[in-house]
């Protein structure tokens, strides 16, 4: 009854503006952001090709590797989810996670970095063990960070400009990696960039720790002091359309961006033939949406999260318009690149947000509030999106006959490449799209937010 009477009071302008964070606060949580996402992007954009022409190991094993390990660790997000909703400290819920988990996220960013010469039975163990502790440990701390978004502050507008500073440091760390690795890879070797990162990530991690606090935290609900039963918090996470949607919309922009990072680097070697091109290609994805960062927040507040993405979104379609006019030309395919980096900013940089929000509408619907378990759901959307995408890459590779390492590849193999890079992002951009124009939440919450507090306070 309370969510069928949204649409009478969305327009009657009555709302009551929750508790607020300052600039700090979110500025601290960003920090974050620049620890956990510049490790995930660093082990995005080269891992493949680190086991395939370093390591040696087959383009459609690594496939495989990807999203099986991605896909089992989804199941574990789920599990996190239950686990920090479950969490009782006197630093809340979801803050005591990622001070535990600072370290060994570091060390094991190094790990994947340490591949021996054992023979290729040892080295495809190794990797599968070691991917498989890092996708574990970097469930323990992002699943914490995503649901902290939600317990900073209850507020729309906030909880998109604390995603914004998130997004701003994770792009900042995203160009670094993506403009810097290869050459400093080239002349320095993969493991001490790996430990560079690696030592970075736990000190951002313990500042964000340090400078948040968590004011949003679990009501009484119908009848359970505390923990929300596991089968009823399921029930109620299918039960919202809105997180539905938007971890649909993880699953097709992960992929994306996987498509991105990873299949851009094999394009700079075998369709250009200079493996250094792929500096030029990062800087010209991830440079854009460093600017962009900069004015989204004045978009949202004008015409909504959800509306800034559609427009992103367009941006990718045309991006990858524009490469197929020359393929072959690197000036053509760094414009196409800009174009297509600053239609995936609003994704990066709102998600989380978005995210977020679904969990107070998930409240209405169902009376329960499990925030963690909302961020793990949807994690495991963007973990299936990003082990899709870099699967796709492995496996289409080995379609078309890809050898690793070699110097020229066959012209099927080169027809891989091609539409890795072009032709499957646009495809999945026209997807994203779709399931976007579905999504209504952004006008719908200010009402939502107001029948809760209404609702607890006639509790």
């Amino acid at each position: 009854m309370l969510v069928s009477n949204l649409e009478a009071k969305v327009d009657s302008g009555h709302t009551m503006r929750p508790r607020s964070a300052g600039h700090k606060e979110m500025l601290g949580y960003g920090i974050g952001g620049l620890g956990i996402f510049t490790a995930s992007s660093l082990i995005g954009t080269f891992l493949s090709f680190y086991y395939t022409d370093i390591v040696g190991i087959s383009a459609g094993i690594v496939g495989t590797l990807m999203l099986l390990v991605r896909v089992m660790d989804g199941a574990a997000d789920i599990g996190m989810g239950i686990l920090v909703d479950r969490t009782k400290s006197k630093y809340g819920k979801a803050r005591p996670w990622i001070l535990w988990m600072a370290l060994p996220i570091g060390f094991s960013t190094i790990s994947l970095f340490l591949v021996p010469d054992i023979g290729m039975a040892g080295k495809i163990a190794f990797v599968y063990v070691t991917f498989i502790i890092f996708n574990l440990i970097f469930t323990a701390v992002s699943i914490p960070f995503k649901t902290l978004l939600g317990m900073i502050t209850q507020d729309n507008y906030e909880r998109g400009l604390a995603n914004i500073y998130s997004g701003f440091f994770t792009m900042i760390g995203s160009l670094l990696v993506m403009t810097l690795t290869q050459p400093l890879a080239n002349k320095f070797g993969w493991t001490p960039v790996a430990i560079t990162i690696g030592a970075m990530v736990p000190i951002a991690l313990y500042i964000t720790y340090r400078s948040t606090r968590e004011r949003v935290g679990a009501a009484q609900q119908d009848g359970w002091d505390g923990d929300v039963p596991i089968k009823i918090g399921v029930k109620a996470l299918f039960a919202n359309k809105y997180w539905l949607i938007i971890t649909l919309c993880c699953v097709i922009s992960y992929a994306i961006i996987a498509l991105g990072q990873s299949a851009g680097l094999y394009y700079a070697t075998y369709i250009f033939g200079n493996t250094n091109y792929f500096s030029f290609i990062g800087l010209a994805l991830t440079a854009p949406m460093v600017i962009g960062l900069l004015l989204i927040a004045s978009l949202v507040k004008k015409i909504g999260k959800r509306n800034v993405a559609l427009i992103g979104t367009v941006f990718i379609i045309i991006g990858q318009i524009i490469k197929i006019f020359g393929p072959e030309s690197l000036a053509i395919f760094l414009i196409g690149s800009a174009f297509a980096g600053l239609g995936a900013m609003p994704i990066i940089g709102l998600i989380h947000s978005m995210i977020n929000d679904t969990i107070e509408y998930g409240e209405l619907k169902s009376g329960v509030r499990t925030a963690g378990l909302v961020n793990s759901g949807a994690s495991f959307g963007m973990k299936v999106g990003t082990g899709l995408g870099m699967a796709l890459i492995g496996w289409l590779l080995s379609l078309g006959s890809y050898a690793g390492g070699a110097a020229e590849q066959t012209h099927s193999a080169e027809q891989m490449i091609v539409a890795l890079n072009i032709y499957i992002p646009m495809l999945l951009a026209i997807v994203q799209f779709i399931f976007l124009r579905m999504y209504h939440l952004d006008r719908e919450y200010p009402v939502i937010l107001d029948e809760l507090k209404q609702r607890n306070i006639r509790d």
